[in-house]
């Protein structure tokens, strides 16, 4: 009975000593987290609908911006230059020509081009092999920390220019709803490549030049002159396009390769235009004998001026080079008296020099040879008579059909030109990579590209709200047990007492029975 006792004793105090402790378990929160699961998704669903379709009427409304995507990836755009070597400026996209020419393509009106031009902006991306090269500098770092400042100076003049722009139109400045946004804008980047072509491309103002020559204004002799210098500068631009072109580009549209077209220039100045040239001297073909010696005479003072200037910058040139200091390098031999310890190299400006001489000297011996064409024509004009009607008549018919040979030329070159320059240059130089778009399933796609982080960031909020609610309940639910508890270890004390109370009882009345038994024996 005693040790009985002491066991519920046992128990009783080690229920007093864990009577304010409240556990809160896996599967508790577990229950709880089912509890409210269906409310959970119900308020994120609703969340994330009422976040999409606030994204959604900020993409419709005609006061947000219209967008598209373009990129150029010709030769030199990696380092922020034009094709034509100068520095890229994208803002000529939206210059007042090519803003004009996309209005009327959409048949829109140009009063308002200024507000137009200022409602277009750009944004850039840089491309993925700046980031590349970003991720590198980490090393470049620790050798410049070690005492490499060629290192240091690599990262130092790493620059990057971009090659994709998002072209932004502003609704709300160009006035437009967003349908005529949207048209205006892929109208723009439309008529842009076009200008990209023409700026870059085939060389219209040469061509323009020489097909609108209004050769019958002047004599016969100055006729000649004229398409003698428009032949030269086809034949001249005609050998840029044959030297820059590495593919012996032949065009699908004329047949003709630049080197064709080049000795077609030639025949025709060599054969037509100097047949000709030497039917008007000899036959003094020309509508006014003193302005034609005229002007002979002033082609030959302009010409011996020329020749003065290029002979003063020959002789400048032959001085500079002959005094022209060379860069000079230490050669370090084996220590044998016959090692050569200096050696000279040709620097850039020395060979530049040099270029500048032979260009003059070719400029000189041209001169000199214009000189003595125009003397002997001269002479010859002043020494015979006019010609008859038959030599001006067949003169006028010669030069009328050299006229149309050389406008063919240069027909042929735009062709052929544009052809090489559209589908071999720049093939892939200009790309509009997303237009500008306005239909419902585009409105949707942007609407969900914009929403996607707002979206998250709030069914993020509610699921920590969730949880914590999950919680909080299973803590709830833990204090509720812990009450409980306590009311039963209450129980568990009365019941103590009584035992307690019982063993006294019980021992007072073992000690009564001794005593009455130590009193029987005396």
């Amino acid at each position: 009975m005693a040790k009985n006792n002491r066991r519920g004793l046992g128990a009783a105090l080690r229920n007093q000593d864990k009577k304010d402790e409240a556990v809160i378990s896996g599967p508790a929160i577990i229950k709880q987290l089912k509890r409210h699961l269906a409310a959970w998704l119900v308020i994120a669903i609703i969340a994330g609908l009422l976040t999409f379709c606030y994204s959604a009427y900020k993409t419709f409304s005609a006061r947000t911006p219209v967008s598209a995507l373009v990129s150029f990836t010709y030769t030199g755009i990696e380092k922020g230059l034009d094709p034509k070597g100068r520095k890229f400026e994208i803002e000529s996209m939206k210059n007042t020509k090519v803003v004009e020419n996309a209005l009327k393509e959409v048949g829109l009106g140009t009063d308002k081009i200024e507000d137009i031009r200022t409602g277009i902006s750009f944004d850039y991306k840089i491309p993925q092999s700046a980031y590349d090269q970003l991720t590198a500098h980490s090393s470049v770092m620790d050798q410049a920390s070690n005492g490499s400042l060629s290192a240091a100076q690599a990262m130092l003049d790493t620059k990057y220019y971009p090659t994709q722009f998002t072209v932004k139109l502003d609704l709300g400045k160009a006035g437009f709803s967003r349908q005529e946004g949207a048209d205006f804008l892929n109208a723009l980047l439309k008529k842009y490549g076009e200008h990209f072509y023409e700026e870059y491309g085939y060389n219209e103002p040469l061509g323009t030049a020489v097909t609108s020559l209004e050769y019958k204004d002047y004599d016969y002799a100055q006729q000649v002159d004229l398409f003698r210098n428009s032949l030269k500068t086809v034949k001249n631009y005609l050998d840029s396009l044959a030297k820059d072109d590495n593919t012996t580009f032949r065009s699908s549209v004329t047949g003709y390769t630049f080197n064709d077209l080049s000795d077609y220039a030639k025949t025709i100045t060599s054969i037509d235009l100097d047949r000709i040239s030497s039917y008007v001297s000899v036959n003094n073909v020309t509508k006014d004998k003193d302005s034609a010696l005229a002007y002979y005479n002033y082609r030959i003072e302009n010409l011996n001026r020329d020749k003065d200037e290029y002979t003063e910058r020959l002789a400048a040139l032959d001085t500079s080079i002959a005094q022209y200091q060379k860069d000079v390098i230490q050669v370090f031999g084996n220590g044998t008296d016959n090692t050569n310890t200096e050696s000279t190299l040709h620097s850039e400006q020395y060979d530049s020099l040099f270029k500048q001489k032979t260009s003059v000297e070719a400029s000189l011996a041209q001169t000199k040879q214009d000189i003595d064409y125009y003397i002997s024509r001269r002479d010859a004009l002043q020494n015979n008579k006019n010609s008859s009607k038959a030599n001006v008549d067949k003169a006028e018919a010669d030069i009328a059909a050299l006229s149309n040979k050389v406008n063919d030329l240069v027909d042929l070159t735009k062709k052929t030109a544009s052809d090489y320059y559209e589908n071999v240059q720049f093939a892939n130089a200009y790309n509009i990579l997303i237009p500008a778009a306005n239909s419902v399933g585009a409105g949707i796609k942007q609407a969900v590209n914009d929403s996607i982080k707002t979206i998250v960031i709030v069914e993020f909020f509610i699921l920590a709200v969730y949880l914590a609610a999950a919680f909080i309940g299973a803590v709830k639910a833990a204090c509720g047990r812990k009450a409980a508890k306590a009311g039963a270890d209450d129980d568990d004390d009365d019941d103590f007492e009584e035992i307690v109370d019982a063993v006294k009882e019980k021992t007072e009345k073992a000690k009564k029975a001794v005593n009455n038994k130590k009193n029987k024996k005396k």
